[in-house]
């Protein structure tokens, strides 16, 4: 931990961004919460609450080949203002929402706020290679990762007992509040002068990148086994859970913001307590970690409270493993390419996570119960374990 704090005393520009995403993080996650317990209490259908996850990684996807040509091409500060502006705006006109006549808007508010948060997300970690040091990047992932997890877990906790007194609209109004102050913060930062590719025509970019990353195997590996990370998009399993099999506990609200707290609470453990052992060599026992922990989940899912325990196994893992493939992947790419090729990765990481919140509420829908479709989860990072090994003998890792 003195590390990181080091890191975040002696770095401004990288303590700055930190603060932003602490902020606008816990937001996210209040006006996330308040999403899914607006379907629910509107009634809204299974396969509504499945649109509406699976619209947080669309935008994603479609929009990652422009997306790294964009960051490649133009400088980063005022692209970050810009696109927490557009994110801001977005946040208020959740407010609007009060029936399931405006679902298309819903679902097209999701679809942008989402596609500009990623970008920023994508803008912000490309630009941390390039005012960091190698050593120290990974340990700005690991921060990442806990910041992520520690908003999460406040945000979801906090949500839903916010929500429970103050209802729906006010947690989208105070994440409104959030933003703007993470805007008035981000204008603060200063980023030293770059060298970007304002002349090259864009489909010249774009073919430039895909040729990049088809000419390193290496790099598409890592790109794949960052992507088996997406597995653990399972929002609208949770939701699923609180609106069907723990409903009788206590208000759904409530449900979705304690599950996800506890399941937040390993994801901030999990790159604390693993990351001095964390290295090329490990990083296939993680893989394991992953697998034995969702399938502990899947087990305890009988009982709300006992299933407290198998969400801590399921989330110890997850952020050391999305951290460590990250830092794998900008530590063999070219500074000229990080842009294009963290776009890609993250396209790659969205399908995947479309594809199984998709796939969650289709399973539900023709039978299959809960346990077994978080055990099938947990089963891909079995797969991915050896697919790993595979990555890692070859190349010598």
């Amino acid at each position: 931990m003195i590390k990181y704090l080091a890191l975040l005393r002696f770095n401004a520009n990288f303590r700055i961004l930190t603060i932003i995403q602490l902020i606008c993080y816990f937001g996210m996650w209040f006006s996330h919460t308040g999403i899914f317990t607006l379907l629910i209490e509107l009634k809204a259908p299974v396969w509504a609450v499945t649109a509406a996850a699976a619209m947080a990684f669309i935008p994603n996807v479609l929009l990652a080949p422009i997306n790294g040509i964009i960051i490649d091409k133009f400088s980063p500060k005022p692209m970050l203002i810009f696109l927490m502006a557009v994110e801001t705006v977005t946040v208020f006109m959740l407010i609007f929402i009060d029936n399931l006549s405006f679902l298309w808007l819903l679902l097209v508010l999701i679809f942008i706020r989402m596609g500009v948060g990623v970008t920023y997300f994508q803008v912000e970690m490309s630009l941390l290679p390039k005012i960091l040091s190698k050593k120290n990047i990974k340990m700005a992932n690991e921060i990442h990762s806990i910041i992520w997890a520690v908003s999460y877990t406040a945000g979801m906790g906090l949500a839903g007992v916010f929500i429970y007194y103050f209802g729906i609209k006010a947690a989208f109004l105070f994440d409104f509040g959030l933003y703007i102050i993470g805007l008035l913060a981000l204008t603060k930062i200063k980023v030293p002068p770059m060298i970007k590719s304002g002349t090259s025509k864009a489909l010249s970019m774009m073919k430039e990148g895909l040729a990049y990353i088809k000419s390193n195997p290496l790099l598409m590996h890592l790109i794949c086994l960052h992507a088996f990370v997406g597995a653990t998009a399972y929002d609208n399993l949770i939701a699923l859970m609180a609106n069907y099999k723990y409903k009788e506990v206590m208000s759904i609200s409530l449900i979705i913001g304690f599950m996800n707290m506890v399941r937040a609470v390993s994801l901030i453990l999990g790159p604390i307590m693993l990351s001095k052992f964390t290295n090329a060599k490990t990083l296939y026992w993680l893989f394991w970690g992953q697998f034995i922990g969702i399938a502990l989940w899947a087990v305890l899912q009988f009982n709300f409270y006992v299933g407290f325990i198998g969400l801590i196994a399921a989330g110890f893992w997850t952020s050391t493993i999305w951290s460590f493939t990250f830092t794998m992947l900008q530590n063999n790419c070219d500074k000229k390419f990080y842009g294009r090729v963290i776009a890609y990765n993250d396209m790659i990481y969205f399908i995947v996570s479309a594809s199984t919140s998709v796939l969650i509420g289709f399973a539900y829908e023709i039978g299959i119960s809960l346990p077994v479709i978080t055990f099938i989860i947990g089963f891909m990072f079995f797969i991915g374990a050896f697919y790993y090994k595979f990555v890692y003998e070859k190349y010598k890792l």
